[in-house]
C-alpha cells in the first residue's frame, strides 16, 4: 500500500509537470510602437525602445532619446535602475551610463582598463559596480564606475555563455548545453537546471523563467514543479517582457499589455 501511495505522487507530479497547463493573460492595453526593438516599459509608465540605433523613452507626448554614432550599434540596454541605465557599444568594448532623462553620466572604455577586460556580458550591480562577463579569462567580475576598480569573483566558465540576465546580486546566464547557473557577488555559482530549447527566455527570478518557441509563451516555476501555457491573443510576436504581473507582448503594430496572475 505503501509503495502504491509513493507511485501515486510521482505519476503525479511528473504528468503535471510534464504537460502543459493553460493559464490566460487578461488583456488591459495597446500602444502603437514604430521601432527596431522595443526594450520595457518601467514602473512610471515610460517605454524604453531602440529607433534606428537611437535609444528612446517615452511616455504619452513626453519623450527623451540618446544617441552616440561614434560607438556604432547599441549592443545592450540595462533597465534595471531607471536613474541609472547602462548601454553597451560592443565594437569598442564601452558602456555608457545615463541618468533618467538620458543624459550621459559617464563613459567607460574597458580596452584603457588597467586590468584587460574585454566584455561579453555586462549589467548594473548594487553599491556602484557592474557586473561583467571578461572574454579574456573567461570569467564574471565585479566593475566599480568610481573608483576604475576591475574585481574577480568567479572561476573560469567551461562552456559558453548564449543568454545572461543580471539583477543587482546576481548574474544569471544559460550556457550552449542550455544549462542554467546563478552566481552572486561572492563568486557562489548554482546550477539551478536545464531550459528547453527557446526562441527567447527570460529569468524572472531565482526559481522561475518564462521562454517562447513557436510562437508559443511558457512559463516555468522549478522551485515548485509548475508549467503553463499562457494563453495571448497574437498569434505571432518579435519579443515578450514580463514584470510585476504585466506582460509586454512587442509586434510589428505595438505593445500589447497583459495582466498575469502566476500561482
Amino acid at each position: 500500500m505503501k509503495k502504491a501511495i509513493i507511485l501515486f505522487f510521482i505519476t503525479f507530479f511528473t504528468v503535471a509537470f510534464g504537460q502543459n497547463q493553460k493559464l490566460t493573460a487578461t488583456k488591459i492595453g495597446f500602444v502603437p510602437l514604430d521601432c527596431d526593438q522595443f526594450l520595457e516599459q518601467d514602473p512610471f509608465g515610460y517605454y524604453y525602445y531602440i529607433k534606428d540605433n537611437v535609444l528612446f523613452k517615452s511616455k504619452e507626448g513626453e519623450s527623451f532619446e540618446y544617441k552616440n554614432i561614434s560607438l556604432g550599434k547599441i549592443t545592450k540596454v540595462d533597465l534595471i535602475n531607471p536613474l541609472t541605465i547602462v548601454l553597451f557599444y560592443e565594437n569598442f568594448n564601452t558602456a555608457v551610463l545615463l541618468d533618467n532623462q538620458l543624459n550621459e553620466i559617464q563613459k567607460i572604455n574597458f580596452s584603457e582598463n588597467k586590468i584587460p577586460i574585454l566584455v561579453g556580458a555586462i549589467g548594473l550591480s548594487s553599491q556602484n559596480k557592474l557586473w561583467i562577463y571578461n572574454n579574456l579569462t573567461p570569467q564574471i567580475g565585479l566593475f566599480d564606475f568610481l573608483q576604475k576598480e576591475y574585481k574577480t569573483v568567479s572561476i573560469p566558465f567551461v562552456k559558453n555563455l548564449i543568454k545572461y540576465q543580471t539583477d543587482f546580486n546576481t548574474f544569471n546566464w544559460i550556457d550552449e548545453e542550455n544549462n542554467w547557473y546563478m552566481c552572486d557577488l561572492f563568486g557562489k555559482i548554482i546550477f539551478k537546471g536545464k531550459i528547453p530549447t527557446f526562441d527567447s527566455v527570460e529569468i524572472t527570478n531565482e526559481n522561475k523563467y518564462l521562454f517562447s518557441r513557436n510562437n508559443i509563451l511558457i512559463y516555468v516555476d522549478i522551485e515548485k514543479q509548475l508549467k503553463f501555457e499562457i494563453k495571448i491573443s497574437e498569434k505571432t510576436f518579435k519579443k515578450f517582457h514580463y514584470k510585476d504581473q504585466i506582460l509586454s507582448i512587442f509586434t510589428f503594430e505595438g505593445i500589447t499589455n497583459y495582466k498575469i496572475t502566476i500561482p
